[in-house]
């Protein structure tokens, strides 16, 4: 045995009445998603624990995310939420892909289903339930996207889902949001979906009832609002993914000239709710998960607690 699988649980076997849940990715020993979920099965009277396999700290690749499942699964996991860099490479593990998950081409929940291993995606699903707590009444005739890697294809998708009748997609790479058009067509065919160029950026943020904002920029090491709020109309929203601060210079732009926002936190928290769901069949609150995770990220903030961008 290497000092890296040392390193991994040994098989063990878990209660029916337990759960046992881990999350894989890189880079990952500061995410909030452990804390919100014990807390929150701990308050519907559940037995969960929550273990973090940071690939780094492992001395794993991305492609090692096959192993680390199947030894989970030996060990007695009953599900395993994965992120960067392995939410690609998860798809042509799994048995079955939910739907969703499939049109996304990505999985961020991977369930034991006895034998088989289920993948879902529950990132486009808090970023829509985030859409409707968090902005009733809003306007989602056209909405302008700004960012087409991961995040955005999850937010396009909830947009789209959530009935967007317009979704015009801008990119630095213009590779990268043609393809997350195409996908986007392809399932919503009924709607319009299009790309913008740089210079054509400022016009149909002037145009749009509504801007998502799905890059890194606005985290704590990559500072920078990505478009003048000044171009906003009167009574558009703003929405933002990054929520390592809470209130990026973004938000705080939009809030103060008076137009409605959504944080990066109601999509942070949304994910977590709905796989918490799935894996136990139980409704969590969300609502006191909210309020758990703006204390978890308000103890971030506090002055000398250690910042971190996961």
């Amino acid at each position: 045995m290497t000092a890296r699988q040392e390193n991994l649980p040994s098989p063990l076997h878990v209660p029916d009445d337990r759960y046992l849940v881990g999350l894989i990715g890189a880079g990952i020993t500061a995410s909030l998603t452990p804390p919100m979920h014990e807390a929150e099965a701990a308050a519907l009277g559940l037995t969960y624990g929550y273990r973090v396999f940071d690939l780094i700290e492992l001395g794993r690749r991305a492609e090692d995310v096959g192993p680390l499942l199947a030894r989970a699964k030996s060990s007695g996991f009953a599900a395993m939420n994965i992120t960067h860099p392995c939410k690609q490479l998860v798809v042509d593990i799994v048995d079955e892909l939910d739907a969703d998950a499939e049109h996304l081409h990505a999985v961020n929940l991977v369930v034991f289903d006895g034998e088989r291993l289920v993948g879902y995606n529950t990132d486009w699903m808090g970023f829509r339930d985030g859409l409707v707590a968090g902005l009733p009444g809003a306007s989602f005739e056209r909405v302008v996207q700004i960012g087409c890697g991961g995040a955005g294809a999850a937010t396009a998708y909830a947009l789209l889902s959530h009935g967007t009748d317009r979704l015009d997609l801008f990119d630095v790479d213009d590779a990268r949001a043609e393809d997350l058009a195409a996908r986007m067509r392809t399932y919503f065919p009924a709607q319009t979906v299009a790309t913008v160029a740089r210079r054509g950026l400022p016009e149909v943020i002037a145009a749009a009832s509504g801007v998502v904002h799905a890059t890194p920029m606005g985290m704590l090491h990559h500072p920078g609002v990505a478009f003048d709020v000044d171009l906003l109309r009167e009574g558009a929203w703003v929405s933002d993914v990054v929520y390592r601060p809470l209130e990026t210079e973004l938000i705080r732009q939009a809030a103060r000239r008076g137009h409605p926002v959504l944080d990066g936190g109601r999509m942070a928290v949304g994910q977590a709710c709905a796989s918490l769901q799935i894996i136990t069949g139980r409704l969590p609150d969300r609502d006191r998960m909210r309020r758990h995770f703006h204390a978890l990220i308000g103890a971030e903030e506090r002055p000398g607690a250690p910042g971190s961008s996961q």
